[in-house]
């Protein structure tokens, strides 16, 4: 320390050097430099990254205004690094001013939770983020800015406030089902995005929805279309695999049951890409597909993802080359604390499960290698059709029937269509086993899988002609006469007469007919000695 008054000579004996204005100067900008470059050079070091990277990523969802703060910075210091923050709403006071939960203006969560600070550290070693827009509590901005411009301008602000090259639209409620909103926020989207690839700057965009084992709802795959149809880019579509609710079947798994949502949605992001002018093959596909269950206990009472379903869904994720994984969320990724009453409960900082720390992250995350960051520079461009499936339909190579218009088929029938195995779920004629329709209940055939290589046809049952007569419009029929229609049998289930087994397809209830299910034309074709 220096005392007041007496010169450096004088307190030190010696002489004072004296340093000259552009040495003054250039150490005030040195110093300028470095304070500047510790904050926002860290912040924005990923910016002078060029590498771009298809390597699947996994990050779990962080709710930045939960409480108790989860320090999602020390995730630098894990194996699984990367956060998606969440959510961007419009504040509480204007609805073109986005903020972190209605809580928090851009500028206010600087100081109140200095997030600036923590992402940059997050990003000092080694993490990426991304910014989650919307959620189920609050309105996701498009849904109240009916301004274009100001909600462009709302979207544009974040993506610069935190310099991310991804963000995430986590459509719930309003956000999913306002289709004014959903052009708005298409329009401000694909806006931004091709201002930024003009720029040479990328912007990934992910949309989240809600899911059943069957798939997404109409909401949903009007969100997806509405999206494309704006010509935005989409990086893929992740699906919320939780709260199944009343779409759950008894006894199964919520592992088996996040398996399927996300088979039927991969099946119906074809179909959409399909009308958009758009073929995706299906390896392609699941890379633009994503998951994040709800670990532990989910809202619904009776539905717990385990440690043990996150390691077998993370086995089928990585085995269908799975294009994300995510969780919600890293703040409930630990066990409850002995002061909680009950431990098997729905809190935003535990699972409600006996678990490691982490043993969520570890699990789902395990093989997922990519990050965030570089998978955003990735450009969606149309697959080309092989040459496999251009060419017919090969009985000598089809395990099964090959399907026919004027075909009729029981339920339970496979039959082969471009190459792939269907099996229908109820009696069929004239429906095309791949008309791409985007709900399973409008099509009566499953896709199975494709015909394998060296495949040869099996023998299928036949009836000899004359196992039964043809139906007659003009003959009476008792309860167990059977028949021939269309060549397929069926059986009377009462007294009848002049009413067309065709019926039974469109109201099998009142239909005095039923088809022979496969089982009894099996045993027809080969009676027992």
């Amino acid at each position: 320390m220096s005392k007041p008054g007496v010169t450096h000579e004088q307190y030190t004996g010696e002489p004072q050097r004296r340093l000259s204005p552009w040495r003054v100067m250039l150490a005030i900008f040195i110093l300028i430099s470095l304070s500047a470059g510790t904050f926002f050079g860290l912040q924005q070091w990923h910016a002078n990254q060029p590498t771009v990277s298809n390597k699947s990523w996994f990050a779990s969802y962080v709710d930045v205004t939960a409480t108790p703060t989860f320090a999602f910075e020390q995730m630098g210091t894990t194996a699984k690094r990367d956060a998606v923050l969440s959510f961007i709403v419009s504040s509480s006071l204007d609805a073109c001013t986005p903020s972190w939960g209605g809580a928090y203006t851009l500028s206010q969560a600087i100081g109140s939770l200095d997030l600036d600070r923590r992402i940059a550290r997050l990003q000092q070693q080694g993490g990426s983020v991304a910014v989650s827009f919307g959620g189920q509590k609050n309105q996701e901005l498009a849904v109240n800015c009916t301004d274009p411009d100001k909600l462009f301008n709302a979207y544009q602000s974040v993506v610069n406030q935190y310099n991310i090259n991804t963000i995430d639209l986590d459509l719930e409620g309003a956000g999913l089902t306002d289709a004014t909103a959903a052009s708005r926020r298409a329009t401000a989207i694909a806006q931004l995005q091709s201002q930024r690839r003009a720029a040479g700057k990328s912007l990934a965009v992910w949309v989240t929805l809600p899911v059943t084992p069957q798939g997404l709802a109409e909401n949903g795959t009007d969100a997806v279309s509405q999206l494309l149809t704006h010509h935005v880019d989409l990086a893929g579509v992740n699906v919320m695999t939780m709260d199944y609710g009343s779409s759950l079947v008894k006894g199964t798994t919520m592992a088996s049951a996040s398996e399927n949502a996300l088979t039927q949605t991969e099946r119906q992001l074809g179909v959409l890409y399909q009308q958009a002018g758009i073929y995706l093959n299906d390896a392609t596909l699941w890379t633009k597909m994503g998951a994040t269950p709800m670990i532990g206990q989910n809202d619904t009472a009776d539905e717990v993802f385990t440690l043990a379903d996150a390691a077998a869904f993370n086995q089928f994720a990585l085995s269908h080359k799975l294009g994300r994984m995510s969780m919600w969320s890293a703040n409930r990724d630990s066990a409850c604390g002995s002061n909680y009453v009950f431990t098997q409960i729905v809190s935003d900082a535990c699972s409600g499960v006996q678990q490691d720390a982490n043993g969520f992250a570890n699990r789902l995350g395990a093989g997922f290698d990519g990050s965030i960051f570089l998978s955003a520079g990735l450009i969606t461009t149309a697959d080309t059709t092989s040459k496999r499936a251009q060419q017919p339909d090969n009985p000598a190579t089809s395990p099964y029937q090959i399907w026919s218009p004027k075909g009729a088929y029981l339920k339970g029938t496979k039959v082969v269509w471009h190459h792939n195995v269907y099996q229908a779920k109820w009696w069929t004629q004239g429906d095309i086993p791949d008309n791409p329709v985007l709900q399973q209940w409008q099509t009566p055939w499953t896709l199975i899988g494709p015909v394998l290589p060296g495949e040869k046809p099996i023998p299928q049952p036949t009836l000899p002609a004359g196992t039964y007569p043809d139906w007659s419009g003009t003959t009476t029929y008792n309860t167990g006469d059977r028949i021939l229609f269309n060549g397929v049998p069926y059986q009377a289930k009462w007294w009848n007469t002049g009413q067309s087994p065709a019926a039974a397809t469109s109201n099998p209830d009142s239909s005095p007919w039923t088809p022979l299910t496969q089982e009894q034309i099996n045993a027809i074709a080969t009676p027992t000695r």
